[in-house]
């Protein structure tokens, strides 16, 4: 008999137990639906390169308060906009990657530089890439076996841009960027064809 008065109670402890964990359940799915539209990068995007449409998708997600993403709803604010950084695909984007700035700094001048193939080294050229621009000899003004002595004239640069190969000449054009006083002679360099560009150490040495 005692038994069987204990029941009545057990039976409402269960139901408790029961009411309190679907509570907490009905908690749980109330912070997984508390999701986000952000704006995702949907395919690779190099420094510099301005942002369209096409590069960036949208994703619904559980968003930390402390992650500073780009919501959907400011999407048409990021595109026509450059990559500060390089942006990789599936990334989530976020406000610092993006920049409303140019390349080219204040105090620069912007040279385009064509390279014919055999010059184009192997590795990419990437916007933001730190450069050489040197002098060499034109052609038949240095006779065989009296190489000068002096060191090349060298200008520094920094890659703003470089176009695909031309068709048929594979000539590639690359924009750097000079400090204004040697755009001027980076210029004359490249219209008397004794400019070549060297790639700079990644640490810039």
């Amino acid at each position: 008999m005692s038994v069987r008065r204990r029941r009545p109670g057990v039976i409402a402890l269960s139901l408790a137990l029961i009411a309190a964990g679907g509570a907490g359940v009905a908690v749980l799915l109330l912070q997984v639906g508390d999701r986000t539209d952000v704006v995702t990068v949907v395919r690779d995007v190099q420094v510099g390169q301005i942002l369209t449409e096409d590069d960036l998708g949208k994703a619904s997600v559980a968003l930390d308060p402390a992650v500073k993403a780009v919501r959907i709803d400011d999407l048409k604010s990021v595109v026509g906009k450059r990559a500060a950084v390089e942006l990789k695909s599936g990334s989530m984007l976020t406000p610092s990657q993006v920049t409303g700035d140019s390349l080219v700094r204040a105090g620069e001048q912007l040279v385009p530089i064509g390279l014919e193939p055999k010059q184009i080294p192997a590795t990419a050229f990437v916007p933001g890439q730190k450069v050489e621009l040197v002098q060499v000899p034109a052609q038949g003004a240095v006779d065989a076996g009296k190489a000068s002595d002096a060191a090349p004239r060298t200008i520094d640069g920094r890659v703003v841009k470089a176009s695909g190969a031309a068709p048929g000449t594979g000539i590639v054009v690359v924009d750097v960027a000079t400090a204004a006083a040697d755009g001027p002679t980076a210029a004359a360099w490249e219209a008397a064809g004794t400019l070549r560009l060297v790639l700079a150490a990644p640490d810039g040495h």
